[in-house]
């Protein structure tokens, strides 16, 4: 039940959609423009960086908050249990903003929600998500590139953190929590489909352009 509850409680969160809601408050459905997606690098290309700075902290911090609010309803009551519950949350917050229903499911990429859940989970491979994203940007230009390695990165440290007795989870729940992570990067993945089919033919758009 407690799953359960923070999933809704997540997906709720999630319909917070800043790019949507920033566009309409300058009278344009960010939607209509770029790749037609409402997150932080559609916002960026379309509505310039101020824009884009807004609608990343936004879908970042509803994430934050998210998960603080699921460690203090759980974090006494259920400590053994309140980090697979953060992730529960934190997967319902990605979940409300990929897919809206009162925008016929069609909402961001998940990736900016998705850093809110990582800082709030593990400073840890929050640094090294940060530092890498930061360098395969740098040196591509592609922030499709950075978005997947962020996720990639994500599960397999904390995997390799699980096996090393390195996370705050044991037994069953340290298992479950590995495959609520691995649904962060598949979706992820799946949201990058078009991303990735241009990347394999050398038609990603690099960070600057207006395409």
């Amino acid at each position: 039940m407690e799953r359960l509850i923070c999933l809704a409680a997540g997906y709720a969160f999630g319909l917070i959609q800043t790019g949507y809601i920033y566009g309409k408050i300058i009278h344009k459905d960010i939607r209509q423009y770029g790749s037609g997606n409402a997150g932080t690098t559609n916002a960026l290309r379309v509505l310039g960086k101020k824009a884009g700075a807004v609608v990343f902290l936004g879908d970042f911090l509803k994430a934050v908050v998210l998960c603080l609010l699921v460690r203090f309803l759980y974090g006494k009551t259920q400590p053994e249990m309140a980090p697979l519950l953060m992730l529960y949350g934190g997967l319902g917050v990605v979940l409300g903003h990929n897919y809206p229903f009162y925008l016929n499911f069609k909402g961001g990429k998940g990736i900016a929600a998705t850093s809110g859940v990582i800082i709030s989970m593990d400073w840890r491979i929050t640094l090294v998500c940060l530092l890498a994203f930061i360098v395969s940007v740098a040196a591509t230009r592609i922030v499709s590139v950075g978005s997947l390695l962020v996720v990639s990165i994500f599960l397999a440290m904390w995997i390799g953190f699980g096996l090393f007795g390195l996370l705050p989870l044991t037994g069953a729940y340290l298992t479950e929590s590995y495959i609520v992570v691995l649904v962060f990067a598949a979706l992820a993945y799946w949201r990058h489909r078009a991303n990735i089919k241009r990347l394999l033919n050398g038609t990603e758009n690099k960070f600057g352009s207006k395409k």
